[in-house]
């Protein structure tokens, strides 16, 4: 029977049609007389019982997105690339969502939601959760594993996401007809998600010889990701999820810090996956925006500390700092970019989010166990930084929701997300997560002190970044443009994250160190402070014109690590701009004007075999 319902949904989704995502008669809510899109009380028309708003609400929402997942699969059918901003069959399903929500609901009927908060809440998680998963299927939003591909793995991409977009489909109206039928049973569910989820897995495997080879995820991670889309587009078009178990959504998070000061957030791994090195509950510091200012105004930070691979560095790290290895102890920094002195920080008054650094693992690590002779390390980094995000964006949700009539909107969220040292290192190789899977575009990238350049030797950037996707699971935890080992080298990186830059003008990444930084010099392996030095002024030459990558080079002679936490440097000015003012511009009120600022400084001279920049900079 599952089979049978699995075969008429494919049928459905593959013609575009409004029905995708129901059980074959009717339109995203399963059992229920649906309005297909045209309306609830108004559009139903022959006779079809009236549907309430909540239930309008979730059947226009997965019709939609139904057809706009359609509609990605069309655009690179047949368009060979992405879709862009006006194709027409999007517009007109966000058109047809609109009319059928407007016409079934009243202000104040769903929550605290006005009708246009609703429709606009529900058009975005449409548009949005099917660009999420079409930039999984074909390899980010500029769909680069699609236009590298060979004719069998473009056939094996859309295969994937055909199945993906069906098995979306199935989940959302297993959970609807229950949710309408007020008797849920998460294990009912659970037993339904998993028989769709076993056919979808037949259907890719036999599509997709390898899925990891062509866009980082294996078929059962694929899978994953698509459940838990499914389960915040569930969470977005309903307010009583009595009976289900969402994985994603309000009502994951309870309690309520207070506002304006630090408390710390002891994740439970059952629930969220986490863990630090040693094996301790992975714990982060969360400070809600104060009474008065907005929310949704969010700076993420990652501590730094170095980083261990081997059997020795990672025994004297354990030996010699074992608090590298846990969280609890941990405690947000207060100056710069982190200062709560609104005189000092034009941030300072944003919900605060700081992320220790417990895996000594550059925050990549995918969730994998590194065993030695006499210990073992936990390398829990990516998954870690995700589950903290998550916690943060759904208390933010219940917050908005409960407390304003427009809620809570992923796209209107205006977010830092940042480290320092390895937390550097973690704000590259998890700033994709956040644009495509958070789904919070308007997100600025600050790395501070990691430009991860290679030194080209036996042991580099490079060579360990092909370590850590064997030993440390990090391949799908990496972009799906880029997860091979030299995508940990930042001038690579940079070049292929480039192209899906700047969808919104503050879509980039503000990169920044000091010139001379003998921490960089020794965790990147190579030679000298000079060979450092000429390989990061040869790396911004080639990379500061990319789209969305611009730099902030500080010209302290004597060597500095990190820079955006120093008090002086935040407040002082590089080639006539302060560097507060250069991120709060880049970030916020000038993003598209923003250029990189960098001086020749008196660096050749002070330090022997040091080059000239070989490009045009301020003297």
């Amino acid at each position: 029977m599952l089979r049978a319902r699995w075969a008429l949904w494919v049928g459905l989704c593959a013609l575009g049609a409004a029905g995708c995502g129901s059980d074959g008669t009717s339109s995203g809510t399963g059992g229920s007389a649906g309005t297909g899109g045209g309306g609830g009380s108004a559009g139903g028309g022959g006779g079809a019982p009236e549907l309430s708003c909540e239930a309008a609400a979730a059947s226009a929402t997965d019709t939609c997105l139904a057809e706009v997942n359609a509609a990605w699969q069309a655009c690179y059918g047949a368009g060979d690339g992405p879709c862009q901003g006006d194709e027409a069959p999007i517009a007109a399903a966000l058109e047809s969502l609109s009319a059928t929500v407007t016409a079934s609901c009243a202000d104040d009927e769903f929550g605290s939601l006005s009708v246009d908060a609703l429709v606009g809440r529900l058009q975005v998680a449409c548009s949005s959760e099917a660009a999420s998963l079409a930039s999984r299927s074909y390899g980010g939003p500029q769909g680069a594993a699609w236009a590298a591909g060979t004719s069998q793995d473009q056939t094996c991409l859309q295969a994937a996401h055909q199945s993906a977009s069906v098995f979306m489909a199935g989940v959302l109206t297993e959970t609807n007809t229950c949710l309408e039928a007020g008797d849920c049973d998460p294990l009912e569910i659970d037993e339904a998600v998993e028989s769709l989820r076993q056919i979808a897995a037949s259907d890719i495997s036999s599509a997709c010889p390898d899925l990891a080879a062509l866009v980082a995820v294996t078929t059962d991670q694929y899978l994953d990701r698509a459940e838990y889309q499914a389960d915040c587009v569930v969470a977005t078009s309903h307010t009583d999820t009595s009976g289900t178990d969402l994985s994603c959504g309000p009502t994951r998070v309870t309690s309520t810090p207070p506002r304006g000061e630090y408390m710390q957030i002891i994740l439970d791994e059952e629930e969220w996956g986490t863990r630090c090195g040693d094996g301790s509950p992975f714990a982060f510091q969360l400070r809600l925006a104060p009474e008065g200012e907005p929310l949704d105004r969010v700076m993420v930070g990652m501590q730094g500390g170095g980083v261990c691979v081997f059997e020795d560095d990672c025994a004297n790290i354990l030996e010699n700092a074992p608090g590298l290895f846990e969280s609890l102890s941990d405690e947000p920094p207060q100056s710069g970019i982190m200062s709560n002195d609104a005189e000092a920080n034009p941030f300072a008054n944003w919900t605060k989010v700081y992320l220790p650094y417990c895996n000594q693992d550059v925050f990549a690590g995918g969730g994998q166990t590194q065993e030695f002779t006499d210990f073992s390390v936990e390398r829990y980094g990516a998954v870690n930084v995700r589950a903290a995000m998550q916690y943060v964006r759904d208390l933010v949700w219940r917050l908005l929701d409960e407390e304003s009539d427009t809620g809570y909107r992923p796209d209107e969220v205006l977010s830092m997300f940042g480290g320092w040292s390895a937390g550097a290192f973690g704000t590259l190789y998890n700033y994709h997560w956040m644009l495509d899977d958070l789904q919070w575009p308007h997100t600025t990238g600050f790395p501070d002190a990691a430009l991860s350049l290679d030194s080209g030797g036996l042991l580099s950037v490079a060579t360990l970044g092909t370590f850590a996707i064997s030993a440390w699971g990090t391949q799908p935890y990496l972009p799906p443009y880029c997860f091979e080992g030299r995508c940990a080298v930042g001038p690579v990186l940079y070049e292929a994250t480039s192209p899906r830059l700047k969808a919104v003008p503050n879509q980039q990444l503000l990169i920044l160190t000091n010139q001379n930084d003998s921490v960089q010099v020794g965790t990147t392996f190579f030679p000298s402070t000079a060979d450092w030095i000429n390989a990061e002024r040869a790396s911004v030459c080639d990379t500061r014109n990319l789209n969305g990558i611009h730099y902030y080079l500080t010209s302290i002679t004597d060597s500095v690590h990190v820079v955006t936490l120093s008090d002086e440097l935040y407040a002082g000015s590089v080639d006539g701009a302060v560097m507060s003012e250069w991120l709060w511009e880049g970030a916020v009120t000038e993003p598209d004007a923003v250029v990189s600022r960098m001086e020749e400084g008196d660096f050749v001279s002070a330090i022997p075999g040091v080059n000239e920049f070989p490009c045009a900079v301020a003297p």
